[in-house]
């Protein structure tokens, strides 16, 4: 009898167990359909806002009717200026008048516009226009030019036989008409560093740098020989030193003795700026190195002495 009861206990307890277990499965079971269902609703109002916010990258503007105009008609592209389809170029372009079209930057294209083309110029300039323009590529500008602001065209005549204006002598038949036969300056040697004055005759000397020049003048190609760069000075008379005696020349250009360094043909002792003084006075073209420089100053002065002599550049 007792051992009725206790197998009967036991049962219902395993029972009791079996129950407790399926209905902790079913309350489980209800926990994740209640979650699918709230993840499903979720959803559809994640949806149903996507739908509401979305607008067709495509959908067609509609233009009010006043703001509407019409888009204009395209012109046809221009037909490329050619060279060879104007045969006679001197009647379509004036003698006076060219066209110059700039060409577009580098790597730069402009659409619905014709190629660059040259500039026309006139056949009968196109030679010479063509020729200075690779020749020099720039504008040249005159070599000429007023004194600057503050000084005088004229200056008092530093010696009898300059004239008032800069770097300028008398001519040869004038100073030997007004009886001025030598020419004077102030020389020192380099030895014993006296100071003195030397006088050259003037038709002599003068008759020495003219015969050098028409002799030698082919061959220098437009610069000073060598003996003209570097020259031979006179011998001092006081210590007897040979190539010694140096031209005292004087800091202010506008007193610069310059018939007596061309006489003794010392003008090389003269420096780069004291050259490039005469020729801006006398309107010569002042660039350059020194052997042209000084070149052109011997022939400037050979020909105010002389202005119907052999010394035009």
């Amino acid at each position: 009898m007792g051992t009725d009861e206790h197998e009967i206990n036991k049962k219902r307890k395993i029972d009791c167990q079996d129950f407790q277990i399926s209905r902790a499965v079913q309350e489980d079971n209800n926990n994740f359909s209640t979650l699918s269902r709230e993840d499903e609703q979720e959803k559809n109002k994640f949806l149903a806002l996507s739908l509401a916010t979305y607008h067709p990258s495509n959908k067609p503007r509609q233009l009010s009717p006043g703001n509407h105009h019409p888009r204009p008609p395209q012109s046809p592209l221009p037909r490329p200026l050619s060279l060879d389809n104007h045969p006679v170029l001197d009647e379509l372009v004036p003698s006076h008048y060219s066209l110059c079209i700039p060409p577009p930057p580098v790597g730069c294209v402009t659409l619905g516009t014709s190629p660059p083309v040259a500039p026309i110029v006139p056949y009968k300039h196109r030679e010479t226009a063509v020729t200075s323009a690779a020749s020099t590529g720039r504008v040249r500008r005159n070599p000429s030019q007023s004194p600057r602001q503050g000084k005088s065209a004229t200056v008092p005549p530093p010696f009898p036989w300059a004239t008032n204006q800069r770097a300028t002598v008398y001519s040869l038949n004038y100073l030997l008409s007004e009886n001025i036969f030598t020419i004077t300056g102030d020389v020192q040697c380099k030895r014993c560093e006296q100071k003195f004055s030397m006088e050259y005759d003037l038709q002599q000397k003068f008759i020495e740098v003219g015969s050098f020049i028409a002799k030698n003048r082919r061959g220098m190609h437009d610069r000073a020989p060598g003996v003209w760069i570097n020259p031979n000075l006179p011998t001092c008379r006081i210590c007897k030193q040979e190539n010694s005696v140096k031209p005292i020349i004087s800091e202010k250009k506008k007193s610069i003795n310059w018939l007596f360094l061309l006489l003794g043909q010392m003008l090389g002792c003269c420096t780069l700026e004291q050259l490039k003084y005469f020729c801006k006075h006398t309107k010569n073209h002042r660039t350059g190195a020194k052997d042209r420089v000084l070149y052109l100053t011997y022939l400037g002065l050979c020909k105010q002495l002389d202005p119907n002599g052999p010394f035009d550049r």
